[in-house]
């Protein structure tokens, strides 16, 4: 594993880097990145076909004079991809020290000031509102919008889930043993040990020691990399919801899609992954991957529905004084 950039590079070219640059933290980096050029490049798509109106942007001339352009909601992505990126951490870090408060309780500053120890929903809720709330005072119609993330969103998750493998951050599957792995999976997609681990300890003694989770197998090897089964999951659903993007249905509906993907691949994976039980026999995780499958199936019964009067395609917008 490679918690470290400079680990890799010590690895492959025999030198490390000065800077600690963490990989998870450059895996995040890199998937709001890929959202946010999903989103733009989709925002412009449906604003160029008249699907989504224009935005207002103060901008100052050569001269120092004031005045107001009309362009595409894409011109207010990447704002919109820094409130993703500071209200994300913030809702994953409190959404992960709810999930783990035990642990929390037991060590508080080793949970809240680690670098690993990031739960995805809490960031999703978090930065999700932060963007919805910003966009809403823009003027960008919502569900538009909603639509616009869908495949992006997916496709990050599954690329911060890359980060967690090369980290060794803790949230790996549960224990499992190379003698039991069907001849035709690589063992490396079986049972992973996950040397160099951030978390500094054998994956199997740490589910056992901190999350209290105690391995049933006579002679463990590893766990199961649950990300990268979860990396693959979304990258092919992105691809589907990517290939969706021009449905003819009503605004919100590839969102509603959306959500019961990554609801059902969470509510998943989650049976192999060492999570605390909240309430019927479930994760908390899970309590909120189900909200999600019926939040989507509500918006696809709701919006399934062809827009009646499909918008006329915008010509080149300039800019008005």
């Amino acid at each position: 594993m490679y918690p470290r950039i400079s680990d890799l590079t010590r690895d492959l070219f025999g030198f490390e880097l000065p800077i600690p640059l963490h990989s998870f933290g450059l895996l995040v980096a890199l998937a709001i990145v890929a959202a946010a050029a999903l989103a733009k490049r989709e925002l412009d798509r449906m604003y160029a076909a008249g699907e989504v109106g224009p935005v207002r942007l103060p901008v100052t001339d050569a001269k120092g004079r004031s005045r107001v352009e009309l362009a595409s909601p894409s011109a207010l992505v990447w704002t919109m991809a820094t409130l993703a990126g500071v209200f994300g951490v913030i809702g994953s870090k409190l959404f992960h020290i709810i999930d783990y408060w035990d642990e929390f309780v037991a060590n508080p500053a080793r949970l809240l000031f680690s670098a690993s120890g990031l739960t995805f929903y809490g960031g999703l809720i978090c930065a999700g509102a932060a963007i919805l709330y910003y966009a809403h005072k823009r003027g960008i119609k919502l569900g538009r919008l909603m639509d616009a993330t869908a495949p992006g969103l997916i496709l990050a998750y599954g690329i911060g889930r890359i980060g967690c493998y090369l980290s060794g951050d803790g949230d790996w599957g549960v224990c499992s043993s190379l003698a039991n792995k069907p001849s035709w999976i690589p063992g490396f997609l079986w049972s992973e040990t996950f040397p160099r681990a951030y978390v500094g300890m054998d994956p199997v003694t740490f589910n056992a020691q901190v999350r209290g989770e105690v391995c049933t197998l006579a002679n463990p090897t590893g766990v199961y990399p649950t990300m990268l089964y979860e990396f693959a999951v979304c990258a092919a659903l992105a691809g589907v919801l990517w290939l969706l993007r021009k449905h003819p249905f009503r605004a919100g509906w590839l969102f509603s899609l959306y959500a019961v993907f990554t609801g059902a691949e969470r509510f998943a994976i989650e049976f192999i992954r060492v999570n605390p039980e909240v309430a019927f026999g479930l994760s908390q995780s899970q309590l909120i991957s189900v909200a999600l499958m019926l939040a989507g199936l509500v918006g696809l019964a709701l919006l399934t529905r062809r827009v009646t009067a499909p918008p006329t395609a915008r010509p080149a917008m300039a800019a008005t004084a």
